[in-house]
């Protein structure tokens, strides 16, 4: 990840949902770990295990069809993103990203979105919602790369 100097020292704020989706943003350490950051998560035991140390804000969940939490996320990604002033917000998804990569965008904070590793033929319902507000959106499959122009394949994160 690259940041202006006008970013320079800002964190970057990491988004995703436990499980899968904070696997394969650990998978992508080189991006983030040399940067200030904050996690945004639910509080589940593998995240808990996995970010010990780490800075972390709690996400409200389920996010699956719960308008009440969808409220929730979306004052918390206003809080977060107003207090932090984040560089750039990581994520890979999943529910979680949406109101704080829109909001994020009303605040001029560029989103990098990368697609999970499970999408082969068409974009998760989250990458469609983000789609016309993301910076970059990167899918790990070529073939669905072939898709949209605006999607970028650069590789995927467990077939190395």
């Amino acid at each position: 990840m690259q940041t202006g100097d006008r970013a320079a020292g800002r964190p970057v704020l990491l988004v995703c949902s436990s499980g899968g989706h904070l696997l394969q943003l650990l998978e992508l350490r080189p991006a983030w770990e040399d940067f200030p950051r904050i996690w945004v998560t639910f509080d589940k035991s593998d995240s808990a295990s996995l970010l010990h140390g780490e800075r972390v804000v709690h996400a409200h969940g389920p996010t699956n069809r719960s308008i009440a939490n969808l409220l929730r996320n979306l004052r918390l990604a206003v809080r977060v993103l107003r207090t932090e002033r984040p560089a750039a917000i990581l994520t890979t998804g999943a529910g979680i990203t949406v109101p704080f990569a829109w909001v994020g965008r009303l605040l001029g904070v560029p989103t990098v979105y990368v697609e999970s590793f499970t999408r082969i033929d068409e974009l998760s319902l989250t990458a469609r919602l983000i789609s016309p507000i993301a910076s970059r959106l990167y899918v790990q499959w070529p073939e669905l790369a072939q898709h949209d122009s605006r999607l970028r394949f650069a590789g995927n994160l467990f077939l190395k």
